[in-house]
């Protein structure tokens, strides 16, 4: 018995289909028993569809009995899907519903409320919630960037507000926290919005208050069908949190337009706008690039209420950033070997690939190395005894970092050795 095409196609509403070689018209979902050709007269876009190849033929016996087993089995999944939809909009309307009464009542009781009514200290929520902690803790983390601590604050201050006003019956809108960080590598994006994401929930914007980065990578699928899937997935593990997504343009291609990163911005977008009171979304990467990205796609930058820019670190930052970490390792950094750096990190700076505090990293990660192996050969020499204090273990020296000569004259291979 020969089998014929089957087409299952089942949208979110249920369309029609006609048939020019018979004189049927089928429920979108259904096929006709001949290789012909279908209009569709309602169509949205398909979220299932099966496919049986046909070699021509009328099909029956066991191949029509399993595809109208088939085709019953879809058709409730569908009136499932549909029961659920409808289910789901009552519920709306009647949340809907009951905000509106609760607004109202807020509004007769505020009436009677003198303005001299006290709601709260800032105190309450800077200090107990644990508010003041974070930004201290911010503090000591970044070295320098002043104005992007600044607007932090300024983020942290219009939450508590918020909160304060709420507090006391003052109708007040969520305040759009979706956020855009500019400025090159290194320079603490990731770090600020771990800290956004820790006031936020101290605050009660966020459940949990933790961070999921993603690239395009982690968004994007290589087929179709693939998108959508990784994108949710991503977006399901930040809920609660904030979702940064590094070089958010990538996810745009303007040279191709069936790229799959279009269906993921499409689903980015829908969550920012409808999911606002649970997650936080920021987007991340250099100003240029970022900009141009917006010009694609403007609903995007509407969405987003607060745009940071991260300036560049300053070379006596830069060593300040080097001490920084390499205290939290129990290193100590001698006061010739800091010369030493700074005038290496001013070389390295006009030079490409430079990334602030990433290269200060890496910096003293060979600096570590090659105290070790200096270490090493000098206790295990024959004039030696072998014996390693506790200082020479914590001491970086002036040769232990890569000098601006030697940068100079083996170029990116002093870099990358």
């Amino acid at each position: 018995m020969n089998l014929y095409s089957i087409h299952y196609a089942f949208c979110n509403n249920i369309g029609f289909l006609s048939c020019k070689n018979s004189r049927t018209t089928f429920l979108q979902g259904t096929a006709c028993p001949k290789d012909c050709y279908l209009t569709e007269i309602r169509k949205k876009r398909c979220s299932l569809t099966l496919v049986a190849q046909s070699d021509g033929g009328v099909a029956g016996g066991d191949a029509s009995r399993g595809y109208t087993r088939r085709l019953s089995d879809a058709l409730r999944e569908r009136d499932i899907e549909a029961k659920k939809e409808r289910e789901e909009n009552e519920r709306r309307k009647e949340e809907q519903e009951r905000a509106r009464m609760e607004k109202e009542r807020k509004k007769h009781l505020l009436k009677e409320i003198p303005d001299e009514t006290q709601a709260g200290t800032v105190d309450e929520y800077m200090y107990k919630e644990g508010v003041s902690e974070v930004l201290d803790n911010l503090d000591k983390d970044l070295i320098g960037l002043l104005p992007v601590k600044r607007r932090v604050r300024e983020i942290a201050a219009l939450l508590v507000i918020d909160k304060l006003r709420a507090k006391i019956g003052l109708d007040t809108a969520v305040p759009s926290l979706h956020m855009c960080f500019t400025g090159s590598p290194g320079t603490g994006k990731t770090t600020v919005a771990m800290r956004m994401g820790q006031i936020l929930k101290k605050m009660g914007y966020c459940r949990q208050g933790h961070l999921v980065v993603a690239t395009r990578d982690d968004l994007v699928g290589q087929y179709v069908g693939h998108t959508a899937p990784k994108t949710k997935e991503v977006i399901k593990k930040a809920m609660g949190g904030v979702l940064l997504i590094d070089e958010a343009y990538y996810l745009y291609n303007a040279a191709n337009e069936k790229d799959y990163g279009v269906e993921s911005i499409e689903i980015l977008l829908n969550i920012m706008e409808n999911n606002k009171e649970d997650l936080v979304v920021v987007l991340a990467g250099y100003e240029d690039k970022m900009n141009k990205f917006f010009s694609y796609i403007p609903g995007m930058k509407s969405r987003i209420g607060n745009h940071i820019t991260f300036p560049d670190y300053e070379v006596d930052e830069l060593v300040e950033i080097a001490k920084l970490m390499c205290k939290s390792l129990l290193y100590e950094i001698e006061p010739d070997a800091e010369v030493v750096l700074k005038e290496y990190l001013r070389k390295r700076m006009l030079m490409p690939y430079f990334s602030n505090a990433r290269t200060v990293r890496n910096a003293v990660d060979r600096a570590r190395m090659r105290a070790a192996v200096r270490i090493f050969n000098e206790k295990i020499a024959s004039s030696s005894d072998g014996l390693v204090s506790r200082r020479e273990l914590r001491i970086l020296r002036p040769e232990d970092f890569v000098s601006a000569k030697e940068l100079e004259a083996r170029g990116e291979t002093a870099i990358v050795e």
